[in-house]
């Protein structure tokens, strides 16, 4: 009888590819194509099923995945395949002019992949915590307050499916790393975690020699160097191994691709059924109260440190300080349609032509004045990593409290620290997230000055 420390894992990627794939033919079966379209039409959907998988990541989920995960992968595998499903209608044309019958197709398939993921992930979680089923065996290599954390964490969650045998203190002059071997091998220990800070260099090559040798999983904690608890990413010049210091998900041409094509549907869509009959009216008030243009535009840093030209609904007088003094509670410059444009937000709404011509994305770091980017880049820890990539009209520093005047040192610090993690850590689901925020906080009149 095999045993229940997860010995049927390895089943489980390629069993959800062909549930996957099952299910995608099976809905496809519902358009009445020609037998030989039919038949190309399902080898289409295989291979480019499962090279999109592979490229996305799709599969690519762990016993320590969050939901989160799951929905953002889905969410991207989903615009992707429904664009390769349409351009396969879009070849074969005769067959694409039913396009609600293509929406359906798709809505159904990912509406049954996704809770089949779902159901799966919650499955293993209950059979984890409550059987005690499909878990691994480990152990832990040094004593130090970070593998007395990861020995509580695989002790207050079951779910993760962790079972951890030992903790072995080398700082011991009893204890001998080929004890540790014979133990992990009589216990049959499925991962090893070392702690780096308590191994030197001949302990560390031998720790990993034995891993090696006995199939044995071996992960490392970071030491007590900054550098290690970074996101760093490994890769190859040659044979020479080379450690970035960031991931950026910005760099991979999927994802760039993704968030343009957003970008480009979301500006139009808000120029098209918003700003076509919104802007003329909001010229006549803003007209009425004061003279001037009804769009004011300001010079910004943008991609790569580049200036551009930011566009807002003028929300003040016009005046000579615009471009070096940011707008305070209670100035004097904000005309009265300029305050209620600033509390709902709508001020901002021209700068989905910025979006539209390039120079911001919908989701992004807030861009600053020129005048207080040159002060902010010079005065404050790591503010140029935000030009990584594109500003945009709304932020996560902006929806987590960080947004309008900066008061205080602090303030600019921690919306650096929020502009990283996004650049860090960015996708769909987050940016999903941060809009629907950003509109509750519009509604609910949040907005300070700025």
């Amino acid at each position: 009888m095999a045993s229940k420390s997860g010995r049927y894992s390895n089943y489980i990627r390629p069993a959800s590819y062909f549930i996957d794939i099952v299910v995608l033919l099976f809905f496809a079966a519902q358009f009445d194509l020609d037998p030989i379209v039919n038949a190309t039409f399902f080898s289409y959907i295989i291979i480019t099923w499962i090279l999109l998988s592979i490229k996305s990541n799709f599969y690519e989920i762990y016993r320590y995945t969050k939901v989160t995960k799951l929905v953002s992968l889905t969410f991207l595998q989903g615009i992707i395949f429904a664009l390769i499903v349409f351009a396969f209608f879009g070849y074969y044309f005769e067959y694409g002019r039913e396009s609600n019958r293509i929406f359906l197709y798709l809505a159904k398939s990912f509406g049954l992949i996704f809770f089949i993921k779902l159901s799966l992930h919650y499955f293993l979680k209950y059979y984890r915590k409550d059987l005690g089923g499909n878990y691994r065996i480990t152990v832990i290599i040094g004593d130090s307050p970070k593998t007395k954390q990861l020995k509580e964490f695989f002790e207050k969650t079951p779910e993760y499916g962790y079972k951890c045998l030992k903790v072995f203190n080398l700082t011991d002059s009893n204890m001998q790393l080929t004890d540790i071997y014979d133990y992990i091998l009589k216990n049959k220990v499925d991962e090893i975690y070392c702690s780096m800070a308590e191994v030197d260099n001949i302990q560390l090559n031998q720790i990993v020699n034995f891993a090696d040798n006995n199939l044995k999983v071996l992960k490392f904690l970071p030491d007590n160097k900054d550098i290690y608890s970074r996101k760093l990413n490994y890769e190859y010049y040659g044979f020479l191994p080379i450690l970035s210091l960031r991931q950026i998900p910005f760099d991979d041409p999927l994802n760039k691709f993704l968030k343009r094509f957003i970008d480009i549907i979301i500006s139009l869509l808000v120029l098209v059924f918003i700003l076509s009959w919104l802007t003329p009216l909001l010229a006549i008030i803003i007209k009425m109260e004061s003279k001037g243009a009804v769009f004011f535009k300001q010079k910004r840093n943008g991609l790569d440190y580049k200036e551009f030209y930011c566009f807002k609904f003028r929300s003040m007088k016009p005046n000579p300080e615009a471009d070096l003094h940011q707008v305070s509670k209670n100035d004097k410059r904000i005309t009265n349609v300029g305050r209620l444009l600033r509390k709902t937000s709508f001020d901002e709404l021209p700068q989905f032509y910025n979006v539209l011509l390039g120079d911001m994305s919908v989701v992004g770091p807030r861009p600053h004045m020129v005048s207080h980017t040159h002060m902010y880049a010079e005065n404050v820890d790591k503010f140029m990593v935000r030009h990584f990539i594109k500003p945009g009209i709304t932020g996560l520093a902006q929806v987590s409290g960080y947004r309008g005047e900066v008061e205080t040192d602090q303030d600019i610090i921690n919306r650096v620290k929020y502009d990283i993690f996004y650049l860090e850590n960015w996708s769909l689901l987050l940016d999903i997230k941060i809009v629907i925020q950003t509109v509750l906080n519009a509604i609910k009149g949040e907005k300070k000055a700025y």
